[in-house]
């Protein structure tokens, strides 16, 4: 089969030709219809997370279709189409697991880092872990949601049920979530990079309350801000938003060092809190809430060979919502 592999830090991507992987037990394996590309599969490329197997085949926001089983396998079936998500196996046996915090499991697995992803024509993944699609979604239009959609989720609920909230960084997450907001009543207020007429004019075409750079404060104080953005100056930014007892959610799995800032800004009961990984649990409800309500993505497709102008084109900016890669 066709694959994108990282060989090396810093990549780019190579286009391998390489063994289709093969159903273990407790696993299947799919033919890949659609692969989401992910701004945590930039920090894995540009080595700003270790490295933990190489090569890999990079890609966790993984649509496919069955086409093997392997033993003990009965919960899925031949021809369904699921999808593979960033947490890819835990070991079911830590404190963190056996107390429902399986995303914080001391021997996790994940989709596209210790696991081969989805940058290829085929992917195994563990069967526990794959979640079934809503039949009302496109191969391509469903592929963000298993992580920008499921990460961004776990983030909105963190962070509360107040109405005012604050998206900081308006790419493939934020887009997501700002339909679920919206849907619940709240108003939004998206930051996007400073001067990025394009993604302001977008957020306020998704339903934001109102639309500006990450340079500027909202009209309104926030009762949270869920900072997407890899960019620690944004945590500080974030504080001087909030209303007393808020919160700033940073929901990415990598982020530049946080700078210093005045205790007064966090006095007032306000909080900095982390998002790390998903629990299947999460994937359970977040694809019941999106099955009722059907979320619009905003998708940028490229074929398979094209994965590394797709990740240029995510780290400059280059489009909004997401890219998606289709074998």
């Amino acid at each position: 089969m066709r694959a994108m592999r990282l060989h090396h830090p810093n990549g780019p991507l190579q286009l391998d030709e390489v063994d289709a992987p093969t159903a273990g037990p407790g696993e299947v394996v799919v033919k890949v219809l659609a692969c989401g590309v992910c701004r945590t599969d930039l920090h894995i490329i540009d080595g700003e997370l270790p490295p933990h197997r190489r090569p890999i085949i990079p890609g966790h926001e993984v649509v496919g279709r069955v086409v093997a089983l392997g033993d003990g396998v009965e919960t899925l079936s031949i021809g369904q189409r699921v999808g593979i998500p960033w947490l890819g196996h835990t070991c079911g046996q830590c404190d963190y697991c056996t107390h429902g915090h399986e995303n914080l499991c001391d021997a996790p697995a994940f989709t596209g880092y210790d696991r081969d992803g989805g940058y290829a024509e085929f992917a195994a993944a563990d069967a526990a872990y794959c979640i079934p699609i809503p039949a009302s979604y496109r191969d391509a239009e469903v592929a963000p949601l298993f992580c920008a959609g499921l990460i961004g989720y776990r983030a909105y609920r963190r962070a509360g049920e107040g109405k005012a909230i604050g998206l900081i960084g308006f790419g493939a997450a934020a887009h997501i979530i700002c339909q679920i907001a919206v849907a619940d009543g709240r108003g939004v207020y998206a930051l996007t990079r400073p001067g990025d007429i394009a993604s302001q004019d977008f957020a306020r075409a998704l339903g934001c309350t109102w639309a500006g750079g990450s340079d500027e404060l909202p009209p309104a104080l926030l009762d949270a801000a869920i900072i997407f953005a890899p960019a620690g100056p944004l945590v500080p930014l974030g504080l001087k938003m909030l209303r007393k007892g808020g919160s700033v959610v940073c929901a990415g799995i990598h982020m530049s060092d946080i700078p210093g800032f005045p205790y007064a800004d966090l006095w007032g009961e306000r909080e900095i809190v982390s998002i790390a990984n998903l629990t299947r649990q999460d994937g359970r409800d977040f694809f019941a809430r999106v099955a009722t309500r059907h979320i619009q993505t905003n998708v940028k497709a490229y074929p398979l060979a094209k994965a590394n102008e797709a990740m240029a084109d995510l780290r400059a900016g280059r489009f909004q919502g997401a890219a998606v890669l289709i074998p």
